[in-house]
């Protein structure tokens, strides 16, 4: 029998306290959405927010694990809720679901300045983080667009990935040891060692984990000392498969500059003002490190660049580039016009990278009526393959069921394409709900080891349902 909701809260509050128990139906509904475009264009156009029951706003570890035994035992469903800056649905609750919000969970809690690492709560929000190891000489070298609005165990949960990863790595490799709650209320820690090769890495468990598993209640981050100096260079390249080989190129010879982004003709008049010439893609380069690094690292890749076709543009297009990066206001003006905008990022190795572009902006072009747009950029890049990075524009007719015939028609064609160019159907976003159906298909035979490992670790299936793993 389901838990009455009276009962449930007057319970949650004697367990937590009345101040942690959120009932209030304006700050239900803030919860009832992260940033999927697909939702946030459905209520524009008059689809009604579906609440949960009830939100709670634990403290500490302790309450969480208390929280989770007590719901796990009712078999009550759970959405753990950070930011809400997901693009993919994840922290989306269904309406019998209890939000778990851990943003009160904001403190810094040391600085290992000697092992350079920095331990957080899950609530912090990595912009502050990022200011706060500035002061002290550190940086995060974690920079994806949502820094202002993203916190860091949102950020581990969903496989997060920087602008500067091509130097630095994704949130994996700066994941040094974390905290986190099962759903029935034990507590687990990995501590900081610089290597521990006793069995699996039991960190990855929870990086890209969303929720399906447990809460994580926190976090040790890698740091670097902030760089001593930059180079950096815009070059005008003919198409984007003669820039990926380029890329190819640089990166195989063992150069790792900062920032690497190819971006299309499309997106590049956009940054630039339409200061692009015909069709030529756009990329930059930034390199940054100790004292005389960037420039060796810069001369470097320039001779390289210049050998497969790169034109020169000096530092500007990156300066722009650095100023607007992180500047989405104009997507938000046109979600609240109906306009469907959303990013798909996908990766392959670098033999059919190229293929992807080219068949998906082909493709939905041709094949999608209501589309207004299709752009996108490559921006994290590895010795074996690259990213893709779409963004498109869709006017569907205002009508709920039509917004979301018209996504799913263009997402189904980007999924297609690339599982049969051999990509994967997710880089860095995460699956959410979004991506769920997929996920067995990609895994293909490791499918199940997945299902297996859910059953273990939340036996009662009460943790994020339908959010990584697509329902049954």
């Amino acid at each position: 029998m389901t838990l009455d909701s009276q009962t449930l809260i007057r319970e949650l509050t004697e367990l937590l306290g009345e101040d942690r128990v959120i009932t209030d139906p304006e700050k239900l509904a803030e919860r009832a959405v992260d940033t999927w475009p697909l939702r946030l264009v459905q209520h524009v156009v008059g689809a009604d927010k579906v609440l949960p029951r009830l939100m709670l706003r634990p403290r500490s570890t302790d309450e969480v694990a208390r929280a989770l035994a007590y719901l796990n035992e009712r078999r009550i469903p759970v959405v753990p809720y950070g930011g809400g800056s997901g693009v993919a649905g994840g922290a989306v609750p269904a309406a019998e679901s209890v939000v778990v919000d851990v943003s009160d969970m904001n403190q810094i809690l040391r600085l290992d300045a000697d092992n350079m690492t920095v331990t957080v709560q899950p609530g912090v929000f990595l912009a502050d983080l990022e200011a706060w190891v500035n002061e002290r000489g550190f940086i995060t070298g974690h920079y994806p667009q949502s820094i202002d609005v993203a916190q860091v165990g949102g950020l581990v949960a969903t496989f997060s990935a920087g602008q500067f990863s091509t130097k630095y790595g994704n949130i994996e490799d700066m994941v040094a040891g974390l905290e986190a709650v099962l759903p029935s209320g034990e507590v687990m820690r990995i501590e900081y060692v610089p290597r521990r090769a006793v069995g699996p890495d039991l960190r990855q468990i929870w990086v890209g984990s969303e929720g399906a598993f447990g809460v994580i209640t926190e976090v040790t981050l890698k740091l670097f000392p902030k760089p001593a100096e930059r180079w950096m260079q815009g070059y005008a390249v003919p198409s984007m498969r003669d820039g990926l080989t380029i890329i190819q190129r640089f990166m195989q010879a063992g150069w790792k500059p900062a920032v690497v982004r190819l971006i299309d003709f499309v997106e590049a008049a956009r940054l630039l003002q339409d200061t692009m010439p015909g069709e030529e893609a756009l990329l930059i380069v930034l390199s940054e490190g100790p004292k005389g690094y960037a420039q060796a690292e810069g001369a470097a890749v320039d001779e390289l660049v210049r050998a497969g076709g790169g034109r020169p543009m000096g530092e500007r297009p990156v300066e722009l580039w650095l100023e607007r990066r992180n500047d989405v206001h104009e997507f938000d003006q046109y979600i609240n016009m109906g306009i469907i905008v959303d990013t798909i990022e996908v990766a392959a190795p670098w033999t059919r990278i190229a293929d992807i572009y080219e068949q998906v902006t082909a493709r939905l072009k041709a094949e999608v009526p209501e589309l207004l747009v299709i752009m996108g950029h490559s921006s994290h890049s590895y010795i074996q393959g690259t990213n893709l990075y779409f963004i498109f524009g869709a006017q569907p007719p205002r009508d709920p069921a039509e917004v979301e015939r018209v996504y799913w028609s263009v997402w189904e064609r980007v999924m297609a394409i690339t599982r049969e160019c051999g990509g994967t159907i997710c880089h860095h976003h995460g699956i959410g709900k979004l991506r769920a159906r997929w996920v067995p298909e990609e895994l293909g035979s490791a499918w199940p080891l997945l299902q297996r490992l859910k059953q273990t670790l939340d036996p009662n299936g009460i943790m994020n349902p339908g959010t990584l793993l697509p329902r049954a």
